[in-house]
């Protein structure tokens, strides 16, 4: 993915385990409701299943990073499901 200056994905929450390389720039991450942390490149960041993530591009580098999801999110519906039942 590539994110430009004052950039970001939509707030969301991982559909999987999730791994984001950080190969260039700065990321600023902020992850269930937390302060927000910055990352830079050559840093990995292990994101667990259903977490409430915000990543964004605060800096004038362009910010680009890799995004590896294991299982395959498909897998992931079945338990995802549970976990929101069990949380009524």
């Amino acid at each position: 993915m590539i994110l430009t200056k004052d950039t970001g994905l939509p707030e969301h929450y991982s559909n999987s385990n999730v791994y984001m390389i950080i190969t260039k720039g700065t990321m600023t991450i902020s992850l269930n409701d937390g302060i927000p942390k910055e990352y830079g490149g050559g840093n990995i960041l292990n994101i667990p299943f259903n977490t409430k993530m915000n990543v964004k591009n605060l800096h004038d580098e362009i910010l680009e990073f890799f995004v590896v999801k294991a299982p395959n999110p498909k897998d992931m519906v079945k338990d995802r499901d549970e976990i929101q039942t069990n949380n009524r």
